[in-house]
């Protein structure tokens, strides 16, 4: 039977795959997608989207119990976490449909299954009815990531928990340990921490939140430290001793080893590429560290074939996904791109309080060789802030004190995921901090820590 032709072949259909599966057909290609499990991939199905409605719910929870403070009152205040978690699914699978329909709307053909590469062009897919043979002169593989999981301790999904446990607890732990302070681990630790779990995040680093400004993680420690959080920093799990009902960590921190008890334990300590099984190797695609090799275009070296988002390397991080996949589909129909910079990706984290950044931290600034200038506003100072009832929080700024360029931004605090956006715009619109004092920012808003970091940055800040 002759080979199924398209013009892309999209193997994955997470946030990176339908995107690019979207786009091509937008400028005329008749794509295919091949998925094996979920139309949205981990991000709609078990990361972004599920976390952020879980988080949701607990950031309710905790405001209930401010209620005296707004003059409301709230008795009996309690959560029902089977309908917790209910709610989250629901919001996944709507979402999930909402990418199956959206594929088709734009004429994508979807073919369920799992793909592999046995030749240059070519895509073989095993289905429920056998396999399919497809071809097409470009490839872009999204095949994602999963959980990386270290020997010793491995996810039993009882006791040890990956994301996918976590987000689907078979109970909700009393005393929890979670391993890693990245996004997912801190962002569980938050949610259960919340709901009233006794939460210790052991992190190896220096410092929790590793990838932030070390003053914004110095800042998100006291918080969740205040929360009654134990944090475990230059810390590693050595061994998990699984017995009945509890399992005992041994934990090095310095020279010793200490043993602690905790009925359940996440495991948060990175990802793996989804790179096998697929034929890269024959095909001469580089592999390093489980992460296809490619250029700022996304090219694996191999002619017509791509690797866009988690697979491809860091930042791990939807957004960049679907970027790279439009930037891939727009460059395989004829047009002019420019490659995704990773220092122009802005990070969230969906805790309590919310960090997010974008850009250089002060110490990367610092060893790239600028002088700097460096600008701080507290949440204190502002007025929607404090009538929001969150004053804890801070928003930074880093500048290039030659030019004025703007080569990084940090916050924490209440909905800083949403204002990082301002930053990154700037910093697309290759903005000065010229540019941003003049911009008029509305009142009472979040959105004018911004103004005054910067302003701050230049000895002109005026409500601190």
């Amino acid at each position: 039977m002759a080979a199924k032709s398209f013009d892309l072949i999209v193997i994955g259909a997470g946030p990176g795959g339908y995107v690019a599966a979207i786009r091509g057909a937008q400028l005329g290609l008749n794509v295919a997608v091949v998925e094996r499990e979920h139309m949205g991939g981990i991000c709609l199905n078990w990361g972004c989207i599920p976390t952020k409605a879980l988080l949701r719910s607990s950031e309710v929870f905790h405001l209930m119990h401010r209620a005296g403070e707004f003059g409301l009152k709230a008795d009996k205040i309690g959560y029902d976490l089977e309908a917790v978690v209910k709610r989250s699914r629901g919001v996944a699978k709507q979402l999930n449909s909402g990418v199956g329909h959206l594929l088709k709307k734009n004429k994508v053909t979807i073919i369920m299954g799992e793909a592999s590469l046995p030749a240059k062009g070519k895509v073989s897919v095993k289905t429920d009815k056998g396999a399919e043979e497809l071809e097409a002169k470009h490839i872009v593989l999204a095949t994602g990531a999963r959980a990386r999981e270290l020997p010793g301790l491995e996810a039993d999904g009882e006791q040890v928990w990956t994301y996918k446990h976590a987000l689907m607890p078979p109970h909700m732990p009393k005393k929890l340990l979670v391993i890693g302070s990245g996004a997912i681990g801190i962002e569980f630790a938050s949610f259960y921490n919340t709901l009233g779990a006794e939460t210790t995040v052991v992190e190896v680093m220096e410092r929790i939140l590793p990838v932030e400004d070390a003053e914004i993680s110095g800042m998100a420690k006291k918080s969740f430290q205040k929360q009654g959080m134990k944090i475990m920093e230059k810390a590693m799990v050595k061994q998990l001793d699984r017995a009945k009902g509890k399992v005992t960590a041994h934990i090095e921190a310095g020279s010793k080893v200490e043993k602690h008890d905790f009925d359940t334990v996440i495991s948060a300590v990175g990802i793996v590429g989804n790179t096998e099984g697929l034929g890269l190797e024959d095909l001469g695609v580089k592999v390093d560290r489980t992460h296809v090799v490619t250029d700022e275009y996304c090219r694996t070296g191999v002619e017509g074939l791509y690797a866009i988002g988690d697979v491809a390397g860091a930042p791990w991080l939807a957004h960049k996904a679907s970027h790279e996949g439009v930037m891939v589909a727009e460059m395989i129909a004829g047009q002019t791109v420019h490659p995704v910079k990773p220092d122009s990706i802005a990070g969230c984290t969906y805790c309590q309080p919310q960090v997010a950044s974008v850009g250089l931290t002060e110490a990367q600034a610092k060893e790239a060789g600028y002088r700097i200038r460096v600008g701080r506003f507290p949440f204190i100072g502002n007025g929607k802030a404090i009538a929001l009832g969150e004053p804890e929080g801070m928003i930074k700024t880093v500048f290039d004190e030659k030019t004025g360029e703007l080569l990084g931004a940090h916050m924490i605090g209440a909905e800083v995921t949403e204002l990082i956006q301002g930053y990154v715009v700037g910093r697309q619109l290759e903005t000065t901090e010229e540019d941003l004092m003049q911009a008029v920012f509305p009142h009472p808003t979040l959105s004018e820590m911004m103004h005054e970091s910067v302003l701050d940055a230049y000895d002109r800040v005026i409500h601190i």
